[in-house]
């Protein structure tokens, strides 16, 4: 049986996913502003965002909310974590992948998951100990005994393009043995889609909390683990650890191959700070 708070988040979001759908056939006169260099919101970000934060207040007011648009609201155990448009550049080109995304997290820690794509009206959710289900189907990490043939997903940020050379690198590495590797624009799908089972692995740094609270939940209920490029935990998720984060999502046996290719690389020690 479906959580109530995750009956609250399934309805936020398909309401996002409307106000989505509103503007897709009108882009050219959305309102557009770069945040940061080659980063993007649009007002459709903002309007998907106010509506799912009124529809999750009107159920849990006293819960803080940490958004993409619009920051940290609040204090307390609780957090909703929100982005109303993850795959924002690939929504303005008309590129269809993207997904509005929410979680329930408590104390740093999701859980309660939603990710709903609606082009495809692809409902993922999880609540922890409960599994992770796609349209209310039990889903699964794919089963992969190691990198040979499998299909890894990955990003390329903007905020991140100093280790560009680092990170290419890896990946040429994992083209020796891997079937591919691709780049969908749209971290919360990515995981979603590791959780079952479309993608073998994720990997990408730089990302935020909103990005990817709800999938890293997904992906532990489907079987399968989240660490760092270091293979350590993730931090708490709820706007107040770090910045910006390293992950690798997969099932155990190919997070722990993934990442010691990241290590073999240099990868992961382009992220180490400079010898005094």
């Amino acid at each position: 049986m479906q959580k109530p708070a995750v009956t609250v988040m399934v309805k936020a979001a398909r309401l996002a996913g409307n106000v989505l759908l509103r503007s897709i056939n009108k882009l050219d006169a959305l309102n557009v502003v770069e945040k940061d260099r080659m980063d993007y919101a649009s007002e459709v970000d903002a309007d998907a965002e106010k509506v799912v934060i009124k529809e999750l207040r009107r159920a849990y007011p006293d819960y803080a909310v940490v958004g993409e648009e619009g920051g940290s609201q609040g204090k307390g155990r609780f957090t909703w974590v929100i982005d109303p448009l993850d795959g924002t550049s690939n929504y303005l080109r008309g590129f269809p992948h993207y997904c509005v995304s929410i979680a329930l997290v408590d104390n740093g820690e999701p859980t309660d998951a939603v990710i709903f794509d609606p082009l495809r009206n692809d409902l993922f959710t999880a609540s922890k100990g409960a599994g992770a289900q796609l349209n209310e189907r039990r889903i699964r990490v794919a089963d992969r005994k190691d990198l040979s043939g499998t299909m890894i997903c990955t990003g390329f940020p903007p905020r991140e393009r100093a280790r560009a050379t680092a990170q290419l690198k890896c990946v040429n590495e994992l083209l020796a043995t891997a079937e591919d590797v691709r780049r969908t624009g749209s971290a919360a799908l990515d995981l979603a889609y590791v959780a079952c089972g479309r993608l073998d692995a994720y990997f990408e740094a730089g990302v935020k909390d909103w990005d990817v609270a709800a999938g890293v939940l997904l992906v532990r209920e489907a079987g399968g683990r989240i660490c760092d490029f270091k293979g350590a935990p993730t931090a708490r998720l709820d706007g107040r650890g770090p910045q910006t984060r390293q992950i690798i999502a997969a099932n155990l046996k190919v997070t722990d191959a993934l990442q010691k290719v990241i290590v073999s690389s240099g990868y992961a020690a382009s992220f180490n700070p400079p010898a005094a």
